[in-house]
């Protein structure tokens, strides 16, 4: 092939490669824009165990991936959005919840912050009261007084003696 042909054949090549390449828009998840609205409010209440700071809506992690399957499998099934939820609870505890119930075994979840504060301001104003009474609050003694005034002294002479004006 000669060069100028070789060339063409290569620009043509790229150029449909390129073409290709061109960002689309996303296709949707589900056929039904319905049941894809219940799945992410349902997946907005739960909880990826693997990041564990993000939901499941948000998180692209394998599980958070498996979850959001089943869960459109259950909402294939006629499964209501409470029993889904419930369904995760059960399989996964409440931990799987991004807002978990108040109730015993997650009190501490609730209770745990304000509780840890409480203990803190404690702690704090404890140090301050045993670092105020360990101050006096006595006046100098007149012995005190005179070294304190010699020590003024000896400095106010030492500055003078070094800028004489």
């Amino acid at each position: 092939m000669m060069p100028r042909a070789r060339r063409l054949v290569v620009a043509l090549c790229l150029g449909v490669a390129a073409l290709s390449t061109q960002a689309r828009e996303a296709a949707p998840l589900a056929e039904d824009p319905v049941v894809e609205k219940r799945l992410l409010a349902i997946t907005a209440e739960l909880r990826c165990l693997v990041c564990q700071n993000q939901t499941i809506a948000d998180s692209n992690a394998d599980l958070a991936n498996d979850f959001r399957r089943e869960i459109r499998k259950l909402i294939a099934e006629g499964k209501s959005d409470q029993e889904i939820l419930d369904f995760m609870v059960a399989r996964y505890g409440d931990f799987v919840r991004y807002r978990p119930p108040v109730k015993g075994t997650t009190i501490l979840l609730w209770a745990g912050p304000g509780v840890l504060l409480l203990i803190g301001l404690g702690v704090l104003i404890r140090y301050l009261r045993r670092r105020n009474d360990a101050i006096p609050d006595g006046a100098l003694t007149p012995e005190e007084l005179a070294a304190a005034e010699a020590l003024l002294a000896s400095r106010n002479d030492s500055r003078q003696d070094a800028n004489p004006q």
